[in-house]
């Protein structure tokens, strides 16, 4: 595969390389022969027509502390000297995401933005799942205190969380009686002008939070992450586990659902977040457990998504450049 690859990321020099998921994408394209570029989002830019990246040229290595090898800095042309970006930095999913997707967005038809910016763009982690929301749990998204209140009548039990937030960062347990549901509200509408997302909990999280990988709408595999005892996020970010795992018949019926959904829409390589047997986040920007799902699985993500961006590319897709 002699494509030229840029990665929009969040820097890659000293990343854990035995889990990271961007990581683990170089390195399967590297593999193939393809020559590697990284660049941070706050290096991408919109210049007269051009979508311009200052980026250098990586080679990548499981070497620790030093896991990229790079070169001097040079300004690409993500429109002609690019065939593929990947867009994998973090979120949060802000203005500056936003901005990003709408720049890459303008790269079509000529290289290949995965996953597809303008369906990043519209739809966040936390609200594709409404697209298919007979599979998610009882959910409340509102600013509205009257609505929140008579939720928590009806369901007691409460995961409260920001729409726009991820890696488990202020997931809230709110039990029956907990005092602390007014002041939370306070706190979350006083940070900001998004709505809040509400939702009852699910007993089931105590033995795990299933992460399934879909490589272009197909499930590869997936592992479940099992939060501490007493805890009620199980991300491995805040410190739950990994564990193997099979995909019940709930999991299955999920994906046959999502998964063309995900395919039409140029989605490649997508985490969903599954809880006894309900959907709770579709991860289409940066989704991370690519490592995992070859760990416990056998089967490698990485390698089947460069298969599917090949085939893309060899149908026409965008344009390759030599």
């Amino acid at each position: 595969m002699s494509l030229r690859v840029a990665i929009q990321t969040d820097p890659l020099d000293a990343v854990a390389f035995q889990t990271h998921t961007t990581f683990a994408l170089a390195e399967a394209a590297q593999a193939l022969g393809a020559q590697l570029f990284e660049y941070a989002p706050d290096q991408l830019s919109y210049d007269c027509g051009r979508i311009l990246a200052r980026a250098k040229p990586i080679r990548v290595q499981r070497v620790a502390g030093q896991t990229t090898v790079a070169g001097e800095m040079t300004v690409l042309d993500l429109r002609t000297d690019i065939d593929v970006v990947l867009m994998r930095q973090d979120p949060p999913f802000d203005m500056a995401y936003i901005t990003a997707c709408h720049l890459l967005e303008a790269l079509a038809p000529d290289t290949l933005v995965v996953n597809d910016p303008g369906f990043v763009r519209s739809g966040p982690e936390k609200l594709f799942p409404l697209r298919v929301a007979n599979f998610m749990p009882p959910t409340l998204i509102s600013r509205d205190r009257q609505a929140m209140s008579a939720f928590r009548k009806t369901h007691q039990d409460l995961i409260i969380k920001p729409l726009y937030g991820f890696g488990g960062g202020d997931v809230f347990h709110i039990k029956p009686g907990d005092s602390n549901f007014e002041a939370l509200i306070d706190l979350f509408l006083a940070r900001s002008r998004e709505p809040v997302m509400v939702q009852a909990y699910l007993p089931a999280v105590v033995t795990g939070d299933k992460r399934i990988i879909l490589i272009d709408g197909e499930p590869v595999g997936g592992f479940n992450r099992v939060p501490q005892a007493g805890h009620a996020r199980s991300n491995l970010a805040v410190g739950g586990s990994a564990e193997a795992c099979e995909l019940s018949e709930a999991d299955q019926a999920i994906c046959r659902v999502i998964g063309p959904l995900l395919k039409a829409q140029g989605q490649i390589l997508v985490g969903i977040d599954v809880i006894g047997g309900r959907l709770t986040e579709v991860n289409n920007t940066s989704p991370t457990g690519v490592q995992q799902v070859r760990e416990f699985t056998g089967r490698d993500p990485a390698r089947l998504f460069w298969q599917v961006v090949e085939t893309k590319l060899a149908n026409g897709v965008a344009g390759r450049h030599s």
